[in-house]
């Protein structure tokens, strides 16, 4: 089984940790998102991914040098243009000549799914694609999904208006998808799996839902991303990848440092991401937060986020917001 990964994103709503950095190859832990997606994947079955690039392929060329992530080959499909979201999965799939069943994933959700289970319901139900579907609160911001008893899906609406659907239930961003899907995509033009491609197998009959309730978090917002790392550290992953905490945590409550980056002992970190290459001075203090910049001697830095290039002056004090700013 293979599968197309979708990491072609620029990650706005996680600007300015994603200035440099795609948001898939942002830590979670000690390893990048897409390790910690693809090990699930290579749970499931697939044994090839290919990564359906575009913003910045360059990183993750250079994470993986020999083309395996978690054990598993993979293929570079860069796109020439943004192609949004069924263009890149019929990009990425005719790059890696696939031709059969295949697997598509969102880049950005971590998840504990049964791909191996969803892979069988799509099978057993001789559909032509399969969505996982996941409950949530508030599905405005995402695809809402209304199936009936057999999992047939009677509905998608892509990030509906209040009272538009009574469904909470949520495309979760992972999919079985036949080698037909892909003649259905146009090529040349931007083409969106949400808002084109799933409505028109709607209305065939040919669009499945999965719905299972595991650990599912999409990394898309940096409260999200921050909670991503807490659930590793507090053993809410069924299966966490080897190494995936690391020992300058220990020194820390319920915070995850990286192994290069410079935190002054005196220095309080609580509930926090520290990434590569951030500096935190002495005496500073971090809560809620995510550094990947400069904190100095003294500061405060409280639900808020530091970018790479983001240097907060000694005694300074960042309470909510985002350094550097973005618009």
């Amino acid at each position: 089984m293979r599968a197309v990964v979708l990491v072609g994103g620029f990650g706005t709503r996680l600007r300015p940790l994603t200035s440099a950095t795609p948001k898939p190859m942002l830590h979670v832990g000690n390893r990048p998102i897409i390790e910690h997606l693809v090990a699930g994947l290579a749970r499931g079955g697939v044994t090839e991914v290919v990564l359906a690039l575009g913003f910045r392929p360059e990183p993750f060329m250079e994470a993986f040098p020999d083309s395996i992530c978690a054990g598993i080959p993979l293929l570079y499909a860069v796109e020439p243009e943004p192609l949004d979201t069924a263009g890149a999965v019929r990009f990425a799939a005719e790059f890696a000549g696939i031709d059969d069943t295949f697997v598509v994933a969102n880049g950005d959700v971590l998840t504990d799914l049964d791909v191996a289970g969803l892979i069988g319901a799509h099978r057993s139900n001789g559909a032509e694609a399969t969505i996982h579907v996941y409950p949530v609160d508030d599905p405005s911001a995402f695809g809402v999904v209304e199936f009936d008893d057999t999992g047939r899906v009677l509905r998608f609406v892509e990030k509906p208006r209040p009272g538009e659907s009574t469904s909470n239930m949520i495309n979760a961003g992972t999919y079985v998808l036949e080698a037909s899907v892909l003649d259905r995509i146009p090529s040349g033009r931007k083409v969106s799996i949400e808002r084109e491609t799933f409505p028109a197998l709607v209305a065939e009959g040919r669009l499945y839902a999965y719905p299972e309730v595991v650990y599912w978090l999409d990394t898309g917002r940096p409260e999200q991303y921050l909670q991503a790392n807490l659930d590793l550290l507090d053993g809410l992953r069924a299966n966490p990848l080897p190494g995936a905490h690391n020992d300058a945590a220990k020194r820390f409550r319920r915070s995850v440092v990286a192994d290069d980056a410079i935190v002054h002992d005196s220095a309080s970190v609580v509930d926090s991401v520290v990434l590569a290459g951030a500096d935190v001075g002495a005496g500073a203090t971090l809560l809620r937060a995510i550094v990947a910049g400069k904190v100095g001697a003294g500061a405060t830095v409280c639900d808020a986020v530091i970018g790479a290039d983001g240097v907060l002056v000694e005694g300074g004090e960042l309470l909510s917001g985002r350094l550097p700013a973005v618009d």
